[in-house]
């Protein structure tokens, strides 16, 4: 049975580094010993080992080791083994890029399938959808494929930004954005607020944290998911 957090960033404004899901991630993970992260994201391009470091003090705190994927031989044998596994945020280009370069998408798609436990935030939880073209992040590399783990059936827009009042910018609004993605694709999106976060047990999915989340469908109007479990018919 699945079993995921899908978190739209690891860090709220005035909170340390995954401050806010401790509790939660002390519950999800009460047999984990031992995580195994996943760094591929380098986000403002630090090194594998300095990120898995800030993950290390993180999982500290609720007495749980962390070991990067880098750090084996074989990532593949190393995620089919893990007790549980976090990937990370960053830029999503280079974190699906190196999911592909290093032949571990699949291995990671089975082991989240058949139970291994997940936690992702930002980047990492990008992957989690269909594929990746609804992420912020510049394509400062070129993956294989846009086609990301497929294990939530809709697309996840991480760091979700409604407009705001009395704003003299003209760029476009992320919900413009998601609008120019439904001319050509019809996989729907959720916009994902800074605090919330998804839990998948099985095939129920639910929302949780501060906020609603926004829902986007190819032809129709957006609309707010309240908190609980997430429950809408298609093209409606």
């Amino acid at each position: 049975m699945k079993k995921l957090i899908i978190a739209s960033t690891s860090t709220i404004h005035g909170s340390g580094y995954l401050e806010y899901l401790l509790p939660t991630l002390t519950t999800f993970f009460v047999d984990v010993k031992t995580i195994l992260f996943i760094p591929y994201a380098r986000p403002g391009g630090i090194s594998y080992n300095e990120y898995t470091k800030i993950a290390e003090k993180a999982f500290a705190k609720i007495n749980i080791g962390v070991t990067g994927i880098h750090q084996f031989e074989n990532p593949r044998e190393a995620i089919q083994k893990a007790e549980a596994i976090f990937t990370g945020g960053g830029n999503t280009f280079e974190l699906v890029n190196k999911l592909y370069k290093n032949d571990i998408i699949s291995a990671l798609k089975q082991a989240l399938e058949t139970g291994t436990p997940y936690l992702g935030t930002s980047a990492g939880s990008n992957i989690c959808g269909v594929n990746m073209k609804n992420t912020n992040d510049m394509p400062i590399v070129y993956p294989p494929s846009f086609t990301t783990l497929g294990i939530i059936p809709f697309n996840i827009n991480a760091h979700f930004l409604d407009p705001i009042q009395g704003s003299k910018h003209m760029g476009e609004t992320r919900e413009t954005r998601i609008k120019e993605f439904h001319v050509f694709n019809e996989v729907a999106v959720l916009g994902l607020r800074e605090g919330s976060w998804l839990e998948v047990f099985g095939d129920n999915i639910s929302l949780k944290g501060k906020h609603t989340a926004r829902l986007f469908q190819q032809n129709l109007e957006a609309i707010e998911l309240e908190k609980g479990s997430l429950k809408w018919e298609a093209g409606k």
